[in-house]
C-alpha cells in the first residue's frame, strides 16, 4: 500500500502520543508508593468516559476490522448482532452482575469464586484463564493483528508481532491497569474516528459523493440480499460454501445460544470487566457500561459495512479476510490513510494491553498471592505482576506465528475453544450470584466437566448443529447437573451466599434512560432488517 510522509507522520505522531501519556498517567506520585490497587485496579477511581472505553478498546482488536469485514462480504449485516445483541448484554451485566462484583470489593473473577465458593474452585479455574489468556487470546490477537501491520507495511510477520508488543508493552507494563485505561480513551477516539473516516469515504463514493445516508441506500439497493439480520437454513452460501446459517442460527442469536457467549464475555471475563472493577462508584460503572453499549451500536457502521461495500461494487479479492484491507488501500487518500492505520493498531495494542494486564492480576492476586505468598507486601505484588506481564508478552510473541501453522481448521478451533468453556463457567457463575443453594461439590463438578462436555457434543453427539445451539445444550445439561448437585448433596453456605435486600438492583434515572434509549434502537434495527 502506498503510503505518503503526511501518512507516516501522523502514524508515528499517533504511537508517541500513546507512550509519552501512558507513562505520564503512570508516574509516581510524590508521596504516594504504587500498590495493588493503583497497578491492577487504577487506583478505584475510574470515571464512566474511561470505564465504557477501557470496555470496547479490550473487545475491538485488529480481528474486528479484518474478520468482521471479510463477514460482512460473506454473510452481510447478520455478522453485526454480535455488536448489537453485546449491547443489550453489557445493560444487564451493569444491573445485575455489577452490584454484586463492587459490593463484594473483588480484585479478578476467580476471587469471587472463593468468596462464594472456596479456593479449589477458585484456584483450579484462575490457572484455566491464565493458560486461555495466554495461550489462546494473546496469540490469535498478536498473530492476526501482526499479519494485517505486515501486509500493510510489506515487512517480515514477526517484525510486525514483536513490534506490536513492544508498543503494547512500553506503557502497560510499567503502569498497568492506570497506564491501559487512561489510554484506551485516547485510542477508542482514535478507533472510532479512524474508523468512522475509512467507512464515511467508502459509503460516500458508493452514493456518487452525496454522503453518509446516500451511500448507505444506495449500497441496499445493490446488495438487499446482505441486509438480512436473522438467516434460514440455505438462505447464505459462504465463499467457501458452507451455510451462514451454521454462523448465525435463525432465532438462536435472539433467545439461543448467543445469550451463553455474550454474558460470559461481557460479565465473567476478566479482560472486559477488569474496567468497572476499577471504578469510583457503582454508579460510574453502570453509566460506564451503557456509554460501552451506544459504542456497540455504532461499530456495525465501522467494521462490517466495508466488506458489503466490497462485495456490492464487485471489487475483486482472493478470500473475504482481504475486503477491509481493499477498501483501505482503494479509497482512504493521502493524509488519512495515517489516521485509519492509527486506528487498526490502537484496536490491537488496546486489546493486547487489557489482556496482559488481566493475566498480570490474576496470576499475582489468585495465585502466587493466594498459594506461594500470603503474606507479599504491596511492592512485591507490583513487581510480580509486571515480570508475569512481560512473561505473557514474551510467550505470546514466541508463539503466534505458530497459529498460522495450524491451517484454517486450527485458527477456526482456537475461536471456538472460548465457547468450549463459556457454558460451563457461566453457569457456575449464574447460579453462584443468583442461587443460594449452589453448592461448592456442584461448582467444582462443573468446572471438571465443561470442557470435555463441549468437545463431546462438538465432535461426537450432534457434530452438524450448529455450534451456538452446541453451546446453548452444553449450558442446559450443566445448568441441570448443578441443580441435581446442589439438591441430592446441599451444603452449609451461610456467610458465601450473596444477600440481596429491597433496592438491590436499583439503578438511576441516566442509566434507565440510557438502557430505554439502546433497546428501542435495536428493536428499530431488527424490525426494519428483519
Amino acid at each position: 500500500m502506498n503510503f505518503s510522509n503526511l501518512d507516516l507522520t501522523l502514524f508515528a505522531l499517533y504511537c508517541l502520543a500513546i507512550i509519552v501519556m501512558g507513562l505520564y498517567v503512570s508516574r509516581k506520585k510524590r508521596g504516594h508508593q504504587t500498590d495493588s490497587s493503583d497497578y491492577f485496579l487504577a487506583g478505584k477511581n475510574l470515571p464512566w468516559w474511561a470505564i465504557g472505553s477501557a470496555l470496547i478498546a479490550a473487545n475491538i482488536s485488529a480481528e474486528q476490522f479484518i474478520g468482521m469485514s471479510g463477514s460482512g462480504y460473506s454473510i452481510g449485516l447478520a455478522i453485526a448482532s454480535y455488536e448489537w445483541m453485546a449491547a443489550l448484554t453489557l445493560l444487564v451485566v451493569a444491573k445485575y452482575f455489577l452490584p454484586i462484583y463492587l459490593k463484594r470489593g473483588i480484585y479478578t473473577m476467580p476471587q469471587f469464586l472463593e468468596n462464594r465458593f472456596d479456593k479449589r474452585v477458585k484456584t483450579s479455574l484462575a490457572i484455566f484463564w491464565v493458560l486461555l489468556f495466554v495461550f489462546v487470546n494473546l496469540t490469535s490477537v498478536l498473530y492476526l493483528a501482526g499479519l494485517a501491520i505486515s501486509t500493510i507495511f510489506q515487512i517480515n510477520l514477526m517484525t510486525a508481532i514483536i513490534g506490536l508488543a513492544l508498543f503494547a508493552a512500553i506503557y502497560s507494563l510499567f503502569g498497568g491497569f492506570q497506564a491501559v485505561a487512561w489510554t484506551d480513551v485516547v485510542q477508542v477516539v482514535i478507533l472510532v474516528s479512524g474508523g468512522l473516516i475509512t467507512a464515511w469515504i467508502a459509503l460516500d463514493y458508493v452514493g456518487d459523493g452525496n454522503g453518509l445516508i446516500a451511500g448507505l441506500t444506495k449500497l441496499y439497493d445493490l446488495a438487499p440480499e446482505k441486509f438480512n439480520m436473522i438467516l434460514n437454513r440455505g438462505e447464505v452460501i459462504k465463499p467457501d460454501g458452507s451455510d451462514a446459517y451454521n454462523d448465525l442460527p435463525g432465532l438462536a442469536v435472539l433467545i439461543g445460544g448467543m445469550w451463553i457467549a455474550n454474558l460470559y464475555y461481557w460479565g465473567c471475563n476478566q479482560y472486559i470487566i477488569q474496567g468497572s472493577l476499577g471504578a469510583k462508584s457503582l454508579q460510574q460503572a453502570q453509566r460506564g457500561l451503557a456509554f460501552a453499549s451506544y459504542l456497540k451500536m455504532l461499530l456495525p457502521l465501522i467494521v462490517v459495512i466495508p466488506g458489503i461495500i466490497v462485495f456490492a461494487m464487485d471489487i475483486e479479492i482472493s478470500n473475504m479476510d482481504e475486503a477491509y484491507p481493499i477498501l483501505f488501500d482503494k479509497f482512504v487518500p493521502t493524509g488519512l490513510k495515517g489516521i485509519a492505520l492509527a486506528a487498526l493498531v490502537a484496536a490491537a495494542a488496546s486489546s493486547l494491553s487489557a489482556m496482559v494486564n488481566s493475566v498480570s492480576t490474576i496470576f499475582t492476586m489468585d495465585i502466587y498471592k493466594d498459594v506461594f505468598r500470603k503474606n507479599a507486601s504491596e511492592r512485591q505484588l507490583v513487581k510480580v505482576g509486571r515480570i508475569t506481564a512481560a512473561v505473557a508478552f514474551i510467550i505470546g510473541i514466541l508463539l503466534a506465528p505458530q497459529v498460522a501453522q495450524l491451517g484454517s481448521g486450527g485458527f477456526q478451533f482456537i475461536q471456538k475453544f472460548t465457547g468450549y468453556v463459556s457454558p460451563g463457567i457461566l453457569s457456575i457463575f449464574l447460579f453462584g450470584l443468583f442461587w443460594k443453594k449452589t453448592t461448592t461439590r456442584a461448582a467444582l463438578t462443573v468446572a471438571v466437566v465443561l470442557l470435555p462436555l463441549s468437545i463431546l457434543v462438538d465432535k461426537v453427539l450432534f457434530p452438524s448443529m450448529p455450534f451456538m445451539n452446541q453451546m446453548g445444550l452444553c449450558f442446559l445439561i450443566l445448568s441441570a447437573l448443578t441443580v441435581i448437585i446442589s439438591l441430592v448433596r446441599p451444603e452449609d453456605n451461610t456467610g458465601k451466599v450473596v444477600e440481596f435486600h429491597k433496592g438491590f438492583f436499583k439503578t438511576d434515572r441516566v442509566f434507565n434512560a440510557a438502557a430505554i434509549g439502546v433497546i428501542i434502537l435495536l428493536a428499530i434495527l431488527y424490525t426494519v432488517f428483519y
